[in-house]
C-alpha cells in the first residue's frame, strides 16, 4: 500500500512506533484546512503560518494521546481551535471565514450595477455575521465553512451538541432579521 494512502489513524499508529518521519504525510494531508482556520482567527498569511506550525508542534508532542476515539481531523481540529482561541484572547480578534469566502463570490461579465449590488449584499453579510456573539460565529463557521458535523464542533470546541444547533439556528435567525431589514430599506 501507498503511504499516501494510509489511514490517518494507522498514520499516527506508526509514528508513535517510532516511525517519525511519516508525520509530514498527516501534515500534508492537513495543513490547508488548519491554514484556513488560521486566516479566519487572524486575517493574515504570516500570523496564519505561524498558526499551523504551532499548531502541528502541538500536535507532533501530543500524538500519543491521540486515543483514536474520533477522527484524527477532529482530534486536530480540537488543537487548532483550542490554540487560535488562546492567541485570540489574547489579542481580543476573531475574524469570520465568511468574511474571507464572501470576497470569492464575485464573477467576472458583471454589469456595473449589480457588481455595486453585490457588494452591499457582501457588506450587509459581512457586517451581519460581525455583529453576531462570538460563540454563535465560530459555530457558524465550523458548521458551514469548514463543513464540520455538529458532534465534531463539540469535539473541538467542548460546547455540547444542542447548544451548537441552537447557536446555529439562533444564528440564521438573526441573520435573516437583519438581512431583511436591510432588504426593506432598499426596496
Amino acid at each position: 500500500m501507498d503511504e499516501t494512502e494510509l489511514d490517518d489513524g494507522v498514520i499516527v499508529g506508526q509514528i508513535v512506533s517510532g516511525q517519525k518521519d511519516l508525520f509530514r504525510l498527516l501534515v500534508r494531508q492537513h495543513e490547508k484546512a488548519v491554514f484556513g482556520m488560521g486566516i479566519s482567527f487572524f486575517r493574515n498569511t504570516d500570523d496564519a503560518s505561524d498558526f499551523v506550525q504551532e499548531v502541528f508542534i502541538k500536535a507532533y508532542r501530543s500524538l500519543s494521546n491521540f486515543e483514536g476515539r474520533s477522527r484524527f481531523s477532529t482530534w486536530l481540529y480540537k488543537i487548532a481551535y483550542n490554540t487560535a482561541l488562546n492567541e485570540v484572547n489574547r489579542r481580543k480578534e476573531y475574524h469570520s471565514l465568511a468574511e474571507e469566502t464572501a470576497d470569492k463570490l464575485i464573477h467576472s461579465g458583471e454589469t456595473p450595477e449589480w457588481h455595486t449590488l453585490r457588494n452591499i449584499a457582501k457588506e450587509a453579510v459581512r457586517a451581519a455575521i460581525k455583529d453576531l456573539p462570538e460563540r454563535f460565529r465560530i459555530c457558524v463557521d465550523l458548521f458551514y465553512f469548514y463543513d464540520r458535523s455538529y458532534q465534531e464542533i463539540e469535539a473541538i470546541t467542548g460546547i455540547p451538541v444542542n447548544t451548537i444547533k441552537s447557536h446555529v439556528f439562533r444564528s440564521k435567525i438573526i441573520l435573516r432579521e437583519k438581512l431583511d431589514d436591510l432588504k426593506r430599506s432598499v426596496v
